[in-house]
């Protein structure tokens, strides 16, 4: 024992470990940086991503009292935990909606007219609940009928992995709207670590959208997809190429992702890329890479394997 309390005693020093110059080297490097982007050396707070999960993590609870909300709550006090979680709730995306303005702003402390700005991003957003809730309603009965496997709606919210990728993905679009991007793509890249489905807030998703199984969806920024579409495991929706100015940097914000119109399947591991279009009430099969446009009704899958036959030294 006396031999193990010598080792932590020489571990626990910082002499030992160097921690001072360690620590002199990163303020250097932290310091530089700080000046090169942001041309400041302390800066403004960033949204904090532990408090958005608990922000999203409220919301949902908000729409989905009885199933995901408190668990020991009783009918009697549905509308008083609503509304008691929607104050709290909203009171602390308000204060990482102020950071994010503030941090955009380059100014030392918060302005007057974006402490007025991220009060009416939060009312906003505020009143676009029950539309979102509507949205995942559609998206959630679509999944209970179009996956054999579910016995009912409960399970599928209370277990599908794509359900909550959705839902997170419903509530960081809608802020992504209202001009909180940071905080809208924090929001979905929380959702990204939890289910293993990426979905990027600037997609335009119509509702009864349903991803089945999921781990591997990519849906990129400018994507559109129309309403009761299907989606499987490892699909993407993605750019083909990323142009560039001038100077060689990626010109960003351009249109360069697929359109899915209404109906579409999309099975497991297939590659969409590019600015294509996939017409309505197609079939993309597994593992197929498509880079143009297929007209409504198509069913598209990879060329069957061919065998050859070599019988007596015959037949190729």
């Amino acid at each position: 024992m006396t031999s193990v309390n010598k080792v932590s005693d020489i571990q626990l020093k910082s002499t030992y470990l160097e921690i001072d110059e360690i620590v002199d080297a990163l303020r250097d490097l932290r310091i530089t940086s700080l000046g090169n982007r942001q041309g400041h050396l302390r800066p403004p707070k960033l949204p904090s991503r532990k408090i958005l999960i608990s922000v999203a993590e409220g919301l949902n609870a908000a729409m989905f009292p009885n199933r995901l909300g408190s668990a020991d709550l009783a009918d009697e006090g549905v509308d008083h935990y609503v509304g008691h979680t929607l104050n709290m709730t909203l009171r602390a995306l308000l204060v990482q909606i102020q950071h994010e303005l503030h941090s955009n702003s380059g100014l030392e402390a918060l302005g007057d007219i974006d402490r007025e700005k991220s009060v009416a991003i939060t009312q906003a957003f505020a009143k676009r609940l029950p539309a979102v809730r509507n949205l995942l309603e559609s998206d959630i009965v679509a999944a209970y009928e179009g996956d054999p496997a579910a016995r009912s709606v409960d399970e599928v919210l209370a277990c599908y992995p794509g359900i909550m990728a959705i839902a997170y993905y419903r509530l960081a679009h809608e802020l992504h709207l209202l001009g909180v991007p940071l905080i809208a793509r924090m929001i979905s890249e929380i959702a990204h670590s939890q289910t293993g489905i990426e979905i990027h807030p600037g997609a335009q998703i119509g509702p009864r959208f349903f991803i089945d199984h999921g781990t591997g969806v990519v849906i990129g920024e400018t994507a559109i997809i129309g309403q009761n579409v299907r989606l499987y495991q490892a699909v993407t929706l993605g750019a083909k190429r990323f142009p560039v100015d001038e100077k060689g940097a990626l010109v960003k914000g351009i249109a360069r992702h697929p359109i899915v119109e209404d109906d579409v399947v999309i099975y497991a591991g297939a590659t969409i890329l590019g600015r294509i279009t996939i017409g309505k009430g197609s079939t993309i099969g597994g593992n197929v890479w498509l880079t143009r446009s297929v007209p409504p009704g198509s069913n598209v899958t990879q060329a069957q394997m061919r065998y050859e036959l070599f019988e007596g030294g015959s037949g190729i």
